[in-house]
């Protein structure tokens, strides 16, 4: 057991919202409400703002919108949200090199293996605990100048107590649990505070008249193994009495890649499933590739327009990359799927990830043959004209325009794309609307949100 509270868990305050807000002056203090906008779509994130009105993380948009119809939705800018994070991640790295990101907006950091280690060693806990104190505050401090967002931090000698203090200091907080009051703060709270207590689990303690973490402590490891199993219960009851000898581990190795897509309307033609399927394969081998892994094993997800949810999976023979391979494994799969009354969401994953590419020759021949030796004999027809593409714009987009500069799209239809210009460092900008095809108006790069260092 440590006796300084040195790790740290931070906590980006409604980080997707904030960023939007920190981008656009004219959404400070407005309620903002980030997430998929189409009628499927679900919150990723809400400002404190929206949180007032009832909106929450994974609530349907269309629910959403009801409670709070004068919020800013917004689509999402993830370019933008991951230059931040690594800012922050930066930030994390200057303390320590264990820095075990869990998100874009989430970390755990051990002190003890960084600079400030010796010190805190010479401290003693009492000092040691002050000595942390002043690194948090200085961290949130640093974050704010360099990004002008706010973090909550909590600080523990575990990884448990550390997430549980940094919800304690939501918003834009600091909580510290000292090294041996960790029963009395975990004490009062409900068995879900746990980590791997989810709503299964906590029925099953509801019905055996467990509802708090003391319940669980005063319970003992023996009935909570009888309860739950001898893996579950042994570590649910060694959380509910305040250990957790989990070490901080930089850098987790992703264990999957996996894209999906929930759709607007069902989709029943097997032929445009089958196509859906290639575009997702598509997209998570450039994760692949952006990640320089490769995998063995692909998964299909589907889930029915009755929400049933299946999953099938096949093993190949070495790791791959490849497109075609992975696009016609996962063709394969679909085959195996009744998709009789339609399919509102699918999914493809690559797992059993390694770090490099192992080609699996008879798998890609087994693909490219038969199209090889059965491709059609090409029509023979007059050129046509093709339809110009219609460009599309979505709400928080990043734009330029030739003469009015850097802005971002409020919104769009019949025609038009309404655009606000403005810059995180400017004031509240002027709207303009414009045709979409406008030759003038053009998707742009996020802007960093403080002036860069130089």
């Amino acid at each position: 057991m440590r006796t300084v509270p040195s790790i740290i868990h931070l906590d980006m305050d409604a980080f997707f919202a904030a960023v939007e807000q920190a981008a656009k002056p004219s959404l400070r203090g407005k309620p903002v409400v980030v997430g998929g906008l189409g009628g499927r779509g679900v919150v990723a994130t809400a400002s404190y703002e929206a949180r007032k009105f009832g909106v929450h993380s994974a609530m349907p948009m269309a629910q959403a919108r009801r409670l709070c119809p004068n919020a800013a939705f917004l689509s999402g800018r993830f370019e933008a949200y991951r230059q931040v994070s690594e800012l922050v991640m930066g930030l994390l790295r200057e303390l320590s090199p264990l820095v075990e990101p869990l998100s874009l907006d989430e970390a755990f950091v051990d002190l003890e293996a960084g600079p400030y280690g010796p010190a805190l060693a010479e401290a003693g806990p009492a000092g040691g605990a002050e000595l942390v104190l002043a690194i948090a505050e200085d961290l949130r401090a640093d974050i704010q100048e360099r990004t002008g967002l706010t973090a909550s931090v909590g600080a523990a000698g575990s990884k448990l107590m550390a997430k549980i203090a940094s919800e304690q200091a939501k918003p834009d907080g600091l909580v510290l649990v000292e090294i041996g009051s960790e029963r009395a703060v975990l004490s009062v709270m409900p068995v879900r505070a746990l980590p791997g207590v989810g709503p299964a689990t906590e029925q099953a303690l509801r019905r055996a008249g467990l509802t708090t973490v003391d319940d669980l402590a005063e319970a003992g490891e023996a009935e909570l193994v009888q309860l739950l199993g001898r893996a579950h219960g042994a570590g649910v009851y060694q959380m509910s009495i305040g250990l957790d000898e989990r070490p901080v581990v930089p850098d987790r190795d992703a264990k999957s890649v996996s894209v999906e897509d929930t759709f607007e309307v069902d989709l029943a033609d097997r032929d445009r499933i089958l196509h859906e399927i290639d575009v997702l394969t598509a997209r998570c081998v450039r994760r692949l590739h952006a990640a320089g892994r490769s995998g063995r094993t692909v998964v299909l997800k589907v889930r029915r327009f009755d929400f049933s949810t299946l999953t099938r999976s096949e093993t190949l023979r070495a790791p791959t990359d490849d497109e075609a391979v992975i696009a016609e494994t996962a063709r394969r799969l679909a085959l195996q799927v009744d998709v009789t009354g339609g399919v509102r969401l699918l999914g493809v994953g690559v797992s059993q990830l390694a770090d490099y590419t192992q080609e699996d020759l008879f798998a890609q021949a087994a693909v490219r043959e038969p199209l090889e030796d059965h491709r059609p004999e090409p029509a023979v027809r007059e050129a046509e004209p093709e339809e110009p593409a219609v460009r599309r714009w979505f709400p928080g987009q990043d734009v330029t325009h030739a003469q009015h500069g850097p802005g971002w799209v409020q919104g769009s239809g019949v025609g038009r794309v309404t655009v606000r210009f403005e810059t995180p460092d400017s004031e509240r900008g002027r709207v303009r609307t414009f045709a979409v095809d406008d030759p003038e108006l053009v998707p742009s790069a996020p802007l960093p949100l403080r002036p860069l260092k130089t």
